[in-house]
């Protein structure tokens, strides 16, 4: 215990952790709370309009996570043939800052102007949002594979405790802070301090975080071009298609994650623009979501030691399920409480599960492949559920929150998609263990 401590209250290691911190301020302040507040806010002015809102920022979210999907199989041949993480993670953040900053400064500026009927201020508060949370999960690319220059591989998942633990900190600290400082009744007015709080956790791994060793760096993989990372994702799926436990496991993993991702992302608006609570009111259902979510890693972790991983991942659809199916009938308000409870509780578990759930699906030495195209499952899951939700929404405008409604129950249908899938999955594996 005592060497643990040591190890992770080290300079390059607590600087390291504490961008989980710092980063998570700008994903629960921005992405999940108050830019949705702000694009609800300018646009939500009818039922109907409230449901367009909902559409730009689903689609926002959609192009952010496609260009991640183009790019990251090359970051993820240059961190392997360069080592040069940490440049990348202060120019990433610096960008993030940059463009929340000027999110806020352009709200203030209250540009009269408009475009095809759209204030300028808000088309441009749009694309800065859509750079800001691309760089953001560009910067997490290189920020995860830091980790792996800091301490042996054994203490790992002591180091990735940490950085969560710290990363559940970081959001309850942004959110009470800009409560403390500028409230949470005008969106707008939280982007700039954020964007300085953001950038004030960064600042200890700008200065003692730490690269990889260049001498490490194999040689074939230095020879290599930039286009090996999309051939290497290509030689994994077809290697995932001999190995058909795993490969049916990616798609439930696919469509599960795809509709707790989009639940959360849209809880804002949702509940605001169809269950009927306020933007403070919001605060709290977003703060019981994320205490469940921390409670619902330690439990499910428990579960799935007890029973299982494969068969505690059906506990972590169901549950997802009867939140689905609360959050879409009209029921009182109270009853969305109950929804934050369980997205949270589906949320912190279905990390920890389907993570372990890869090692043990995996064929020997092949892990590291595995992680990958799991890694760009949930990627290409965050393109495709907001688009779908955002083109319900859309569509069905003119129905005003019976659009959403309807989202929402796209999503059960995908969640009840990968639950009876998952069961394929069971007897997949438990073939392969009876042939061994």
């Amino acid at each position: 215990m005592k060497k643990d401590l040591k190890l992770l209250l080290s300079l390059p290691i607590f600087s390291w952790a504490l961008y989980d911190f710092s980063n998570t301020i700008f994903s629960a302040n921005i992405v999940t709370l108050f830019f949705p507040q702000f694009v609800t806010e300018q646009f939500g002015v009818d039922p109907v309009t409230e449901q367009v809102s909902s559409t730009w920022i689903a689609y926002s979210a959609s192009v952010a996570a496609l260009l991640l999907i183009v790019l990251s199989p090359i970051y993820g041949v240059y961190i392997d043939r360069t080592q040069k993480k940490k440049q990348w993670v202060i120019i990433f953040t610096l960008v993030v800052f940059i463009c929340t900053f000027l999110m806020g400064y352009i709200y203030e500026a209250d540009i009269k102007q408009q475009m095809f009927g759209i204030p300028v201020s808000f088309l441009l508060i749009i694309i800065l949002f859509t750079i800001a949370k691309f760089m953001y999960n560009s910067s997490l690319v290189f920020y995860d594979a830091m980790m792996s220059s800091l301490a042996p591989k054994e203490d790992h998942s002591v180091l990735s405790g940490f950085g969560v633990a710290l990363g559940y900190m970081g959001t309850l600290f942004g959110v009470l802070t800009i409560m403390a400082l500028v409230g949470t009744e005008d969106a707008g007015k939280t982007f700039i301090p954020t964007a300085i709080l953001f950038l004030v956790f960064s600042i200890p791994i700008f200065i003692f975080g730490k690269d990889g060793n260049k001498k490490t760096v194999k040689q074939h993989v230095s020879q290599s071009s930039l286009t090996s990372g999309y051939k290497e994702v290509l030689e994994t799926f077809k290697l995932a298609k001999n190995e058909p436990a795993i490969y049916v496991f990616l798609i439930v993993y696919f469509f599960l994650n795809d509709a707790l991702a989009t639940a959360i992302s849209m809880m804002q608006p949702y509940a605001t623009t169809v269950v009927g609570f306020t933007s403070s009111e919001f605060i709290k259902i977003f703060m019981i979501a994320t205490i469940f979510s921390v409670i619902g890693a330690f439990v499910f972790g428990y579960i799935a030691k007890r029973i299982g991983s494969l068969k505690a991942l059906h506990y972590v659809a169901l549950v997802l399920m009867i939140a689905l199916i609360i959050a879409s009938i009209p029921l009182p308000k109270s009853a969305f409480y109950i929804c934050a409870i369980l997205f949270g509780i589906a949320m912190g578990s279905i990390w920890v599960i389907s993570r372990t759930l890869i090692i043990e699906l995996s064929p020997e030495a092949h892990e590291g492949q595995f992680f990958g195209l799991f890694s760009m499952s949930g990627k290409l899951s965050a393109v495709f559920g907001p688009f779908v939700y955002g083109t319900i929404t859309l569509l069905l405008k003119d129905y005003g929150p019976l659009a959403s409604r309807v989202a929402i129950l796209s999503l059960f249908v995908m969640a009840l998609g990968a639950y009876l899938l998952h069961f394929k999955v069971i007897r997949l594996s438990n073939n392969e263990n009876q042939s061994i």
